[in-house]
């Protein structure tokens, strides 16, 4: 018995339906992005401690979470080597999401200082 009588998704689109020529990551690559994840929270850390950096604190923690937030479910949850519609079952949410989030913010935080 072969291994695409048994498995029929290990046929010619590979194992977890990744194309034949197109392999997860290695272990250096995930090593690589651990250390960038690591960096990334340092540079967090520090943004908190500088004290000339308070009045766009916010804005930038968010970004550079935002940024942790998409390497994780890149290579960790390998969204990376999926099919495009994991990307848009995913993201599309999350877009909307977003955009609800910063709606609110605007419409109970920041337009009530123009009255």
């Amino acid at each position: 018995m072969t291994a695409s009588e048994t498995y029929p998704a290990a046929g010619a689109a590979g194992v977890h339906g990744a194309a034949p020529g197109h392999a997860h990551a290695d272990w250096k690559t995930y090593v690589l992005v651990g250390v960038i994840l690591t960096a990334i929270t340092a540079i967090e850390v520090a943004v908190f401690y500088i004290p000339a950096l308070h009045g766009v604190m916010i804005p930038i923690l968010l970004a550079l979470s935002a940024t942790k937030f998409f390497i994780v479910v890149l290579w960790y949850m390998h969204l990376k080597y999926d099919s495009r519609i994991f990307w848009r079952v995913f993201f599309a949410p999350l877009s909307l999401a977003v955009l609800v989030v910063i709606g609110m913010v605007l419409l109970f935080k920041v337009l009530p200082r123009f009255r």
